[in-house]
């Protein structure tokens, strides 16, 4: 159901103000510190400058933010979210911050969603870790497989509704091939999925009985290695202003490992980002994602629109063997002199708009699906070059609006 801007104020005004307070407390933080001497006076630091000066040494920086919020998912909720950024290496300058977001939302209805997307460079930018680890104890929806039966799929209580709780565990370990930005490395992933308290029409559902689903839920285990190859020339890959990246990856999913079926994924990611200006970016990106094999399980198949990709789609109420997309974003932050403490705010502000369409389908070639996107977004700058998002985005099939809160930029 469409979600109306009024109801966005009100669920999202005490988020705000929260923003607010941090912001007022980072505008006031120097992004650099000098030591000045006076050689005439010999003049100790005050107070604040000693404060200033402990803040720029500072090697760990982070940010909280919480309050009533809003997910188009899970409705209504009391969420928090936190942004760490650090050096592996203290004393090393030059080395690249490390970055880890964690959202946590406690939902009205009980439950708990929790997930991680930690980004750790390490000496010389030789070695990364990247991944997404997640916990989830929740109410979730299934619209069934397939793009006529996810769009005509009824969203509700009786209909599409079911009690999820599941874990996964995903690390990427990256390795610099010489002095190139190429990186090559394997990956692993393991997750849990049951799911219970289901709805009397997914009980029904052809799909769901076919992977083994049951009046009393559906459970299955998956565990898989693959590898990773990619390109990166992005300047910081958590918020780039310039550069490429180019990721080629695949996973096999076995009995003989542990997994419950066996099937196998390949997904090919390439993003692009050009500064046209101070703090003004054009970024754009063409994902495609395809799982493969006779027994995929339901939390396996590929998902068109996420709070990453085409925002404005429930997440997972598209959902197939293949999925393409391809989206155009705009990005810019206000500049200002810093004369004031309303212009350091303002200069901590910002906005996107983007554009886009996704595809979907039983295979790579065969496009069942067309899922056009149109969006805005506020952005917060709670640290330097690390945005808190807030984004509006537009489903033009079920013609509804989605709001969403995230760390970092979608892509």
């Amino acid at each position: 159901m469409p979600i109306q801007k009024c109801n966005y104020m009100k669920k999202t005004i005490l988020l705000c103000m929260a923003l607010l307070i941090n912001m007022l407390s980072f505008a006031q933080q120097p992004e650099s510190v000098s030591i000045q001497t006076d050689s005439t006076t010999n003049r100790p630091l005050t107070k604040k400058e000693l404060r200033k000066l402990r803040v720029a040494k500072r090697n760990f920086h982070y940010n909280i933010l919480g309050g009533p919020s809003y997910s188009p998912d899970f409705g209504v909720l009391v969420g928090a979210s936190a942004l760490m950024t650090f050096r592996m290496n203290p004393k090393d300058t030059a080395m690249m911050r490390s970055v880890i977001p964690l959202n946590v939302s406690f939902l009205f209805e009980g439950g708990l969603n929790l997930s991680v997307k930690p980004q750790l460079f390490f000496s010389n930018d030789k070695f990364r870790i990247f991944g997404q680890f997640s916990y989830k104890n929740t109410k979730d929806n299934y619209y069934g497989i397939g793009y006529t039966t996810n769009k005509d799929y009824p969203r509700g209580e009786n209909t599409s509704e079911y009690k999820y709780s599941g874990v996964q565990i995903n690390p990427w370990f990256l390795f610099r091939m010489g002095e190139s930005n190429i990186f090559l490395g394997p990956q692993v992933d393991i997750s849990y999925d049951k799911i219970s308290d289901v709805a009397e029409g997914i009980i029904l559902n052809p799909d769901y009985i076919k992977a083994g689903g049951t009046a009393k839920g559906y459970e299955n285990f998956s565990s898989g290695i693959g590898f990773l190859l990619n390109y990166d020339s992005r300047d910081i890959p958590a918020n780039p202003y310039k550069g490429l990246y180019l990721d080629f990856r695949g996973l096999l999913y076995q009995k003989w490992l542990g997994s419950d079926d066996n099937f196998y994924k390949i997904e090919l990611d390439y993003r692009q980002y050009k500064s046209v200006g101070n703090r003004k970016v054009i970024a754009w990106t063409v994902q495609s994602k395809h799982a493969f094999g006779n027994d995929i399980p339901l939390t396996k198949y590929m998902l068109t629109g996420t709070p990453f990709d085409l925002r404005g789609y429930y997440m997972g109420q598209f959902r197939d063997k293949s999925s393409h997309a391809i989206i155009g974003e705009y990005r810019q932050m206000f500049n200002t002199d810093k004369s004031t403490w309303l212009k350091r705010i303002i200069s901590h502000l910002g906005y996107v708009a983007w554009g886009g369409v996704g595809f979907m389908g039983p295979n790579p070639t065969k496009i069942e699906g067309v899922l056009p996107n149109l969006g805005v977004g506020l952005r917060v700058e709670v640290q330097p070059r690390m945005n808190v998002r807030l984004d509006l985005g537009r489903d033009f099939v079920n013609k509804q609006n989605l709001f969403y809160l995230n760390m970092t930029e979608a892509f």
